[in-house]
């Protein structure tokens, strides 16, 4: 139940972004459920093995190169889904940027219903 929860705050929180940036494109709200499904697949997937390929980018940059990787992760869910579009590379990575702050704020909400 809980991830389906959280499924459904990312797939809110895509449709939020997808209305506040220019350059990101949602068809409705079940195109963003999909993206959100689809962008927890990748993440869990393909994600490590970037992460593993990339370490020595990663460690001179301190870290910093996980953004291009999660703008990398974002591009290939625009090619993957017809009903997502991003524009660009730095659109991608601004949206990795604020998907991550509104999935910390949301899951920071689900955090003080439990208490």
């Amino acid at each position: 139940m809980n991830l389906i929860i959280r499924l459904l705050l990312n797939a809110l929180a895509v449709f939020i972004l997808a209305h506040i940036l220019t350059g990101v494109t949602v068809d409705g709200y079940l195109g963003a459920i999909i993206v959100a499904i689809v962008l927890a697949i990748l993440n869990l997937l393909v994600k490590p093995i970037l992460v593993i390929l990339t370490l020595p980018a990663t460690i001179i940059t301190l870290g910093l190169f996980l953004l291009v990787i999660n703008a990398l992760i974002i591009l290939l869910a625009d090619k993957l889904i017809d009903g997502f579009g991003v524009s660009g590379f730095w659109t991608a990575i601004l949206f990795s940027i604020l998907l991550s702050i509104l999935q910390s704020l949301f899951q920071s909400f689900l955090k003080d219903d439990k208490k």
